[in-house]
């Protein structure tokens, strides 16, 4: 299936039903009286989070959504039958803001989370309502009211505890392979993944955490460069990111450091609280180095990037390393709990930031 993390729908409520003005009218039994009944409630159109789903592309081809309308009154006191409710499954980690506002209307973060989107319009009154003893033989009765209309933006965001970031080819999809039971495409050639990828890392039986692997992404994609930045929003809520390095290039001469710090850089440019997360350097395919230079080479890529905390050196491709790395990724999640509070989306980027680590930056 077609992964599929943007839409734009538009739900439509019912509309209320009209009450009616009617008056009882039997043999044997004049001046029966007001009996007109309500109309019933239009319909309402609800979101609710499914693990089962993890694409919108039913919302690319499906983009109108309307419920129907509530039954008008009737006369003998009979009121409109309301109308069903619409409910939407989206997949979790969807996020819904209106179009026109970008204000977010819900961020689907468990699974059978349910919100509403449009409400249907209440049913109008019936002349019953109106009999006074004043007013025995009452003509008033109201209409029903509109249903609420919008246009909104589906944002999916995939819900993973740890993400890969790094250059194209750098052996992302290769780590996530040797970790878990995920199968993403791999090649020798850039731009091998094309869309996100999850894989459940598995530590023992009841210690497990989930990685995102995304697209490569190189300098010049907030200009539209590679891929762009569409895929970055998937790794906003990683509580932690592995910087993945190919130490091990095809090309000899490309710089390291300065694709390590461009890389850096689009971060930034993309989303500042992103680039304030947790970040480990992860130095892959030192088996394709020679033994006896793989730590000093690794030693010396260290240095010049100015990188001031600890680094793991791995070679997905044989797995030397990796379990490690899985270990150290575990203990780092047990110890930094995310709170429901947090997985929810932040309006203030500034006191969000203020709440971050305020550690010295690297890179």
């Amino acid at each position: 299936m077609k992964f599929i993390d943007e839409a734009v729908i538009q739900v439509l409520a019912g509309k209320g039903g009209n009450g009616v003005a009617s008056f009882r009218r039997e043999k044997y039994i004049p001046r029966g009286g007001p009996d007109g009944g309500d109309g019933g409630r239009g319909g309402s159109i609800y979101a609710i989070a499914d693990r089962n789903i993890n694409t919108l592309i039913d919302y690319r081809f499906a983009r109108i959504h309307r419920a129907k309308n509530g039954q008008n009154g009737q006369g003998s006191d009979r009121y409109g039958r309301s109308a069903e409710d619409i409910v939407l499954r989206m997949p979790v980690g969807t996020l819904i803001k209106y179009l026109n506002t970008e204000e977010i209307v819900a961020d689907l973060v468990q699974d059978q989370q349910k919100v509403l989107l449009a409400k249907g319009g209440v049913g109008g009154a019936g002349n019953l309502h109106f009999k006074s003893s004043t007013n025995r033989a009452p003509r008033q009765f109201t209409y029903g009211e509109l249903g609420e209309e919008f246009e909104l933006k589906l944002e999916l965001k995939v819900l993973a505890d740890v993400g890969l970031l790094g250059m194209p080819n750098a052996g992302k999809s290769t780590l996530i392979r040797a970790v878990s039971a995920a199968r993403p495409k791999v090649a020798d050639y850039p731009f091998t993944t094309l869309e996100p990828n999850l894989g459940v890392i598995r530590i023992d039986a009841n210690r497990s955490f989930v990685m995102a692997d995304i697209p490569g992404l190189i300098e010049g994609a907030a200009e539209g460069v590679g891929l762009g930045h569409r895929f970055l929003k998937h790794l906003s809520r990683t509580r932690l990111l592995l910087h993945v390095i190919d130490m091990a290039p095809i090309n000899q001469d490309t710089d390291l450091v300065h694709e390590a710090h461009a890389l850096v850089k689009e971060l930034q440019k993309y989303d500042e609280l992103l680039y304030r997360k947790p970040r480990w350097l992860v130095l892959n395919k030192i088996d394709m180095l020679p033994l006896q230079k793989q730590a000093e080479a690794c030693e010396e890529f260290v240095r010049a990037l100015g990188w001031k905390e600890n680094y793991f050196m791995i070679s997905a491709l044989t797995g030397e390393g990796c379990k490690q790395l899985t270990y150290a990724i575990m203990e780092y999640l047990e110890q930094n709990v995310l709170t429901p509070e947090q997985l929810a989306p932040i309006a203030n980027t500034e006191t969000a930031l203020d709440n971050l680590n305020q550690g010295d930056d690297v890179c």
